[in-house]
């Protein structure tokens, strides 16, 4: 499982998973579920529907990824 969200997205979905905490003691059991889904993926680093969708946020992978790249482009030459 590779890394796809980023610092930024990781922090924003932190932030979100404390609120939506917040939401579930004052209001309806149910904000814990979109809670413990924003905190497992701020916690992993990885999204399932980023996954799907293609996106990827975390530009420590991006940069492997174009590195790789170079490698392989200068063997072939």
């Amino acid at each position: 499982m590779n890394e796809n969200v980023g610092m930024i997205d990781r922090m924003i979905r932190f932030i979100i998973a404390i609120i939506f905490i917040i939401l579930g003691f004052l209001y309806s059991p149910w904000w814990f579920i979109v809670a413990a889904i924003a905190l497992i993926t701020a916690l992993l680093g990885w999204c399932g529907l980023y996954a799907i969708l293609g996106i990827n946020t975390c530009k420590v992978d991006k940069i492997k990824k174009t590195e790789t790249t170079k490698k392989t482009s200068k063997k072939k030459k």
